[in-house]
């Protein structure tokens, strides 16, 4: 039987505790002894990239990235973005950046090495409230989405407050992404709030399993296949598809290796 090797951990002034270990071909970061992410499964963060470059319609130049993680959803952006892009990620946590670095970046191909991006050691939400710029994507996969944060304050930008920084963040013809480990109506309330429409994509993570799924939340002034501030009858009784591979206007997928990755 194959045992869990610890690699690395460290701790914060908060008392939290982060801890990065392997078995096997799995990867795993837990926080206060609670799985945070791991490389199991990562199709949904995949697709929270991917999607949202679709529903955008063409090439994005300019892409704000909330959590790091292990660097899927940054790859999938990257694959999909041309030379003149750029891509700000932002990771609270400064031995997620390191592990990335040293032990994990192989895993989603060493994204961290790209010359396009602008990779930020510090919370998404102090960029959100001090550029006021207009991002073509903004992709948000902190924590476990709305309902399950690491502490209270990460809950922030699930809020209306938060919610409001990222929509005059974002382009006027933009999309907005959230991640999240579970359907959330409270956020759903709060996305519904604002003036942008929204829909929200189930994403089947084993075939045939219509109970593994991880969701996410789309959001923009232009966004395709949704209804505009959904009551919460009608959200209710609307279906949700398992997968929309061919949403939103498709344009070439580059090529890997051609972005000019530094060794």
């Amino acid at each position: 039987m194959t045992l869990w090797t610890e690699l690395a951990r460290a701790g914060n002034a908060a008392g939290d505790d982060i801890m990065l270990r392997k078995k096997g071909p799995i990867y795993e970061i837990r926080f206060n002894g609670l799985e945070l992410m791991s490389n199991v499964n990562h199709r949904s963060e995949t697709i929270l990239a991917e999607r949202s470059l679709r529903l955008y319609g063409r090439p994005a130049r300019r892409v704000l990235i909330g959590g790091l993680g292990m660097g899927f959803t940054l790859r999938e952006t990257l694959d999909w973005i041309g030379e003149d892009a750029e891509v700000t990620v932002c990771e609270l946590v400064p031995e997620i950046v390191d592990w990335n670095r040293q032990s994990i970046g192989h895993l989603a191909r060493h994204p961290l090495r790209d010359r396009r991006v602008d990779l930020r050691v510090m919370d998404v939400q102090r960029v959100l409230k001090s550029e006021g710029a207009a991002y073509d994507v903004i992709l948000m996969d902190t924590d476990n989405g709305p309902d399950f944060t690491v502490r209270a304050s990460n809950g922030a930008i699930y809020s209306d407050c938060g919610l409001k920084s990222v929509y005059r963040n974002l382009a006027n013809d933009g999309i907005a992404a959230f991640w999240s480990a579970t359907v959330s109506r409270g956020f759903e309330d709060h996305l519904s709030a604002l003036p942008w429409r929204w829909r929200r994509d189930d994403v089947c993570l084993i075939a045939g399993r219509a109970d593994a799924l991880h969701h996410i939340y789309f959001a923009g002034n232009s966004l395709s296949g949704a209804d505009q501030r959904e009551g919460a009858v009608k959200r209710a009784e609307r279906p949700h598809a398992l997968g929309h591979c061919d949403v939103g206007l498709e344009f070439p997928r580059p090529e890997h290796g051609l972005h000019g990755d530094t060794p």
